[in-house]
């Protein structure tokens, strides 16, 4: 049996679509006696109103998108735990947008800022280029950046470059002088720059310490913990190798624990190591790294973009993401200290 429609409601009832669609809202006054007519037309005809098609109806289709670069990335899940938190207990339902490629990357900031699909949108770590902001303009589609920022949209970001500054600045208080970076390449093809700036606050702490940036002490990769582990084996096998490593995110600082056990060197004893992003396993693994608080910049960018759905707010906030070092069992003084 085919389930009725709205259009079947109104026919049986002798009313408009509008007027049903008001006595299932209860949008607008209807008079007692046509509104007993559609009610009784509904039980007839065992009518179910379509979830989507209500919400269309009210001007909104309650859905969030929600666009994430390498979803598989574990500090990339933890933001989008946050989101969840207090997606689970709204009205909102989430459309996930994975992005891998450039190419994919476009596609979906050609497509996706629309409204009548979205009303609202959360981008992860990708900066919208100025025709990304134009379309985004065009479809009002209230937006919140989070690990991004753009000055004409709301954004929360993070001082990479600070934040990596006060990383190797730790490795130089406890006596390393010989302080390798493993990260991935500085010229990401999304455009971001948080390769870059986690780079730019290593050498800026070896400048202050009046140390020399060696460009044998720098591998640079894709965001890949196996690719760490084989840099990190290089770095190893120089002739005058490393006493600690300060890596671009903690996926790579696994890769570099990894490749310490397979040379049978102690950490800290023999090599000192410091993540970024503080993921789940960074506590397991007891690495010292630098947290940025993911699971909750994903509740405040949900939160603040849930707000600016209902109550529209024209001037652009930057909320800056917090980071703090967390010190744990992979950091020591150098032996020969």
């Amino acid at each position: 049996m085919v389930p009725a429609t709205i259009h079947d409601v109104a026919k049986k009832a002798g009313v408009g679509i509008g007027t049903v669609s008001s006595v299932l809202n209860n949008s607008r006054p209807v008079n007692k006696a046509t509104r007993e007519r559609v009610l009784r037309a509904i039980a007839e005809l065992d009518f179910v109103p379509n979830p989507s098609g209500r919400r269309l109806s009210m001007g909104k289709t309650h859905t969030i998108g929600v666009v994430i670069p390498f979803f598989t990335i574990s500090s990339q899940a933890e933001r989008l735990r946050g989101v969840m938190s207090i997606i689970a207990g709204s009205d909102y339902d989430i459309t996930l947008y994975s992005v891998e490629t450039v190419t994919q990357r476009n596609k979906v900031f050609q497509r996706v800022p629309r409204r009548g699909r979205i009303d609202g949108l959360i981008i992860f770590s990708l900066i919208p280029t100025e025709d990304d902001f134009n379309r985004i303009k065009r479809g009002n589609i209230p937006t919140v950046l989070v690990e991004g920022y753009h000055p004409q949209l709301h954004s929360l970001p993070v001082d990479d470059v600070t934040a990596s500054q006060h990383a190797v600045e730790h490795l130089l208080a406890l006596g390393h002088q010989k302080i390798a970076y493993v990260g991935d390449y500085l010229d990401d093809p999304f455009g971001t720059y948080f390769s870059r700036n986690r780079y730019q606050g290593y050498s800026q702490a070896l400048a202050k310490a009046g140390l020399p940036i060696l460009s044998e002490y720098r591998r640079l990769g894709w965001h890949d913990r196996n690719e760490a582990r084989e840099m990190t084996l290089e770095l190893l096998q120089l002739p005058d190798p490393p006493t600690a490593i300060f890596t671009f995110s903690d996926e790579q600082a696994l890769g570099v624990l990894e490749a310490a056990r397979d040379q049978g060197l102690n950490v800290p004893g023999n090599l000192s190591v410091v993540g970024y992003d503080d993921i789940r396993l960074a506590e397991f693994a007891q690495l010292t790294t630098v947290r940025q608080n993911l699971f909750e910049s994903g509740v405040q960018g949900v939160e603040l973009l849930l707000n600016l759905i209902e109550f529209p707010q024209e001037t652009p906030s930057r909320i800056q993401i917090s980071t703090e070092l967390v010190i744990r069992k992979t950091t020591a003084p150098p032996r020969n200290s």
